[in-house]
């Protein structure tokens, strides 16, 4: 890990991997051993409304390329809360694929934990953060979580999420996703390394919380 100094007390950390690689999971596990420390921005509350260019399921629309998501919005959020400002993230209904009127405001803590696929990929956005993580994961792994988690939580069809996945998801992690890597400060790849890193992590970042 690396000694990143931090402004107004604030530290953010990026957590990145291919969908289903495991990084919202450690995520939501870090913030909660960290308690009231910590909060989580996710990259996913940034899409772009969708709804007027929805088809179908597994459809045209490209949720996997850096274009659908509004990266830029992110960065200002990360920025004001960095700067010790509350700020204002909106919220993505994934089962309209609209953006609701209604933002989430969230208030600054001494750690902020970023969440999403792409958050390594634009400069502007690699800027925000203290330290990065990557989560490197299994295509077959990662599949089977994605499988999963969108057809429980998101209430999509089998045949949507494999065919979403054949012609955007392994497509894009291949060309935004995976090179990305190469910015990240720590690089996760079984579990052996996930139980190790999560220990320093939430052990180093305590110790941060308490300065």
């Amino acid at each position: 890990m690396t000694g990143s100094t931090r402004q107004n007390n604030v530290f953010i950390l990026g957590v990145a991997g291919g969908s289903g690689s495991g990084k919202t999971y450690f995520a939501k596990e870090l913030a909660t051993a960290l308690g009231e420390h910590a909060t989580i921005v996710y990259q996913d509350n940034f899409y772009i409304d969708q709804s007027h260019r929805f088809d179908h399921d597994g459809g045209s629309v490209n949720f996997d390329h850096p274009e659908s998501l509004e990266l830029t919005l992110l960065a200002k959020c990360l920025s004001e809360l960095k700067a010790g400002k509350p700020t204002e993230v909106p919220i993505y209904d994934f089962k309209t694929h609209s953006r609701q009127k209604d933002t989430l405001r969230v208030q600054p803590t001494s750690i902020v934990i970023v969440d999403g696929i792409l958050i390594f990929h634009p400069d502007y956005l690699r800027e925000q953060f203290d330290e990065m993580i990557f989560f490197d994961t299994p295509e077959s792994l990662r599949f089977e979580r994605r499988l999963e988690r969108d057809v429980v939580e998101r209430g999509r069809t089998v045949e949507g999420v494999k065919a979403q996945f054949l012609k955007q998801v392994k497509p894009m992690h291949d060309e935004f996703v995976e090179p990305s890597k190469a910015h990240a400060h720590t690089v996760i790849k079984d579990l052996g390394d996930y139980h190790e890193h999560f220990d320093l992590y939430r052990d180093r970042l305590m110790k941060l919380c308490k300065t």
